[in-house]
């Protein structure tokens, strides 16, 4: 009987005879299968790719020109491909790749048909805000739209697979280049892909989603960079006029017990005029006949917004603190770093008080820091009102104001004067009104947001004049205020706007007539007995310097170099694109036409850009005294960085912040 040992050369021979031709069988077939899958990876990709353009095209008018489409669909496939190497199979690559991709392309899908620009680095930041304004369907499709993607991609991950773990090294060194250089970045891929600085539609058009999100990421780190050296500040305030200001916070400025003119000023959302959509087949006038009155004493002035259609913060920041906003992003989010002297602090270093209302959630648009930062005492926000006469979740105007006055009316006559700043609700997207406030203005139009926005309209004019009437009676001699933050939203592509030949569908066939109207709210200024100013029409920032006139407050201040510029040119910076308005004649500045008369506005532009950084997020050389002594002392604790010890000591020296 043969031996084990004598049977074994014999076996390995015959097992490696045998298996020889499966192992070379074996890796052909694997290398098949993987190209397979491949191929059925990147086929779901391209396949995913046609229908969501042909979606988003058909049904939004929103689509990258043909001649993107190539490189649109590479960068997804790009994507497409780094997932597929993370996944665990090709079915769970294809649900995850699916609901991430459709999450962006319907986002950036919808924000450009209702604010006619695309998504931006920006809008993630402020993304949070969107859960304190919506509910319903509309706050659990949004929260879908955060989790379902993340949810899906770990679900697709392979934790355990080395490859998946390469994909994701991959794209970190991808992220640390962005990081590290992006001023490198953002030059590389301006001239490959090409920025048009003033439509941003257009940018997204030529380039797809995925580059305009990285070039403008890049774009976005690359203005992140050193704070201005006192020398550029000095050069800027030169340019601007302005000479070295004394220091305006001293308390020698400010007389003890000195009775002082009230000031109210009343931002509302989304007021606009709508007689001028003629297409729209207005059954009536909606405006108030009281209101279409006192404007026209106002000479139907207007103010000039920076935003359209949203982004009331920014509206904000510039009605306070007198510098424009020129950025697709709100300034409150992350660009107001350092307390400053901005209307309510500089009118609380002459005895003022000052109150801040808005029936939103507090934290909206980072307002609890924001206000604090420009020096409000008091802010009132949801929490602090009785929602009692709601439409939808906005509460109207008319309780608004009811409230408002209850809190403030016993001090409106008590030696102490008030700055009273009121930020409407009502009025917000999509308009809706309440069983007590039945429509009554028709329209011929088949645009339901027109239709709704009349009627939203007719009664807050109504409430606002109502308001108005019991205000200037109890409060003769104020000065009063009174804008729309920005124009409403009236469909896709501008809606209302086009049908009425007020706007076109997309920024790039905008006329030089047509920034003016995509930037135009009603203005009127109530100056005490002498009643409603013809201002003439102003940019938001330049509302701080006049209520400063109208109170012969003479102090230098901050609020008064942007209005400082030309009294004879009015300027409204716009992202990319700058309107200077002198008298009737308007001029449109859009980055890189060599306009002789924009040259000029580029340099102010320029100024006000290194004085904004220094003052909101920098040294804040500009507001050094002669003797080199800061006129205003900082906290420099973030709200995010605050350790609980650092907000325990804040808190037993400061008190706690009325919010």
């Amino acid at each position: 009987m043969p031996t084990s040992a004598s049977r074994s050369p014999a076996r390995s021979e015959s097992q490696s005879a045998a298996q020889s031709p499966a192992v070379g069988v074996t890796r052909p077939r694997a290398g098949l299968r993987h190209a397979r899958e491949w191929g059925y990876a990147l086929g779901l990709v391209a396949a995913w790719y046609a229908l969501a353009q042909w979606a988003s095209a058909h049904f939004l008018d929103v689509a990258p020109r043909p001649d993107a489409w190539l490189r649109d669909l590479s960068a997804h496939l790009l994507i497409g491909g780094l997932l597929f190497l993370m996944a665990r199979s090709v079915a769970r690559f294809g649900v995850a790749m699916v609901v991430l991709f459709s999450a962006f392309t319907v986002g950036n899908a919808l924000k450009l048909a209702v604010l006619g620009g695309p998504v931006m680095p920006d809008d993630f930041v402020a993304a949070r805000n969107l859960f304190l304004l919506l509910e319903g369907w509309q706050l659990w499709g949004s929260v879908a739209m955060l989790a379902l993607p993340l949810g899906a991609l770990a679900w697709m991950f392979a934790w355990r697979s080395p490859r998946a773990w390469g994909a994701v090294a991959t794209v970190a060194a991808g992220v640390w280049m962005i990081v590290a250089q992006p001023a490198v970045v953002t030059s590389w891929m301006d001239a490959r892909f090409g920025d048009w600085v003033w439509n941003q539609r257009g940018n997204y058009e030529m380039r797809g989603l995925p580059i305009h999100l990285v070039q403008e990421a890049a774009r976005n780190l690359a203005r992140r960079g050193a704070a201005p050296a006192s020398d550029e500040v000095d050069g800027a305030l030169a340019l601007l006029g302005a000479t070295q200001p004394s220091p305006f916070m001293r308390a020698a400025a400010r007389r003890d017990g000195r009775g002082g003119r009230n000031v109210h000023m009343i931002v509302l959302e989304s007021f606009w005029d709508p007689v001028a959509l003629k297409a729209a087949g207005l059954s009536a006038d909606p405006l108030d006949p009281a209101f279409r009155k006192l404007w026209k004493a106002a000479g139907n002035a207007k103010v000039m917004s920076p935003v359209f259609g949203g982004y009331t913060a920014n509206a904000e920041f510039e009605a306070l603190c007198g510098f424009p906003v020129m950025t697709d992003a709100v300034f409150f989010e992350g660009r107001l770093r350092r307390d400053v002297p901005c209307l309510p602090r500089h009118l609380g270093e002459a005895g003022y008080r000052s109150y801040a209302s808005h029936p939103n959630a507090a934290p909206f648009w980072n307002r609890i820091n924001a206000y604090r930062r420009i020096g409000f005492e008091h802010y009132w926000s949801d929490r602090d009102f009785e929602l009692d006469d709601m439409n939808r979740e906005f509460l109207s105007d008319a309780s608004l104001y009811r409230q408002v006055l209850e809190r403030i009316g016993p001090e409106l006559g008590n030696g102490q004067p008030v700055f009273n700043y009121v930020l409407t609700y009502f009025g917000h997207l999509d308009y809706p009104l309440n069983a007590q406030r039945p429509q009554v203005i028709d329209t011929r139009t088949d645009n339901a947001l027109v239709k709704a926005y009349a009627n939203t309209v007719y009664y807050k004019s109504r409430e606002l004049m109502a308001f108005l009437g019991e205000l200037r009676e109890r409060d003769p001699d104020a000065i009063i205020v009174l804008f729309g933050d920005h124009l409403p939203s009236l469909g896709w592509n501008h809606g209302g706007y086009a049908e009425s030949g007020l706007l076109a569908p997309n920024r790039a066939q905008f006329d030089d007539p047509m920034f003016r109207t995509l930037v135009s709210t009603p203005l009127v200024v109530i100056d005490g007995k002498r009643g409603p100013l013809r201002t003439g029409d102003l940019p938001i920032y330049a509302l701080p310097a006049l209520i400063l006139d109208l109170l012969d407050d003479e102090r230098e201040t901050m609020l008064r170099f942007a209005a400082r510029s030309d009294d004879a040119v009015r300027i409204r910076p716009l992202p990319g694109v700058q309107l200077a308005l002198e008298g009737k004649r308007l001029t449109v500045c859009r980055n890189g036409e060599l306009l002789p008369e924009c040259e000029p506005v580029a340099a102010w532009v320029a100024a006000i850009e290194t004085l904004k950084r220094d003052l909101f997020s920098g040294a804040q050389h500009a507001l050094q005294a002669p003797a080199g002594k800061p006129m205003l002392q900082t906290v420099e604790l973030e709200a995010e960085e605050m350790t609980v010890e650092a907000a325990l000591d804040t808190l037993a020296t400061e008190g706690a912040p009325d919010v």
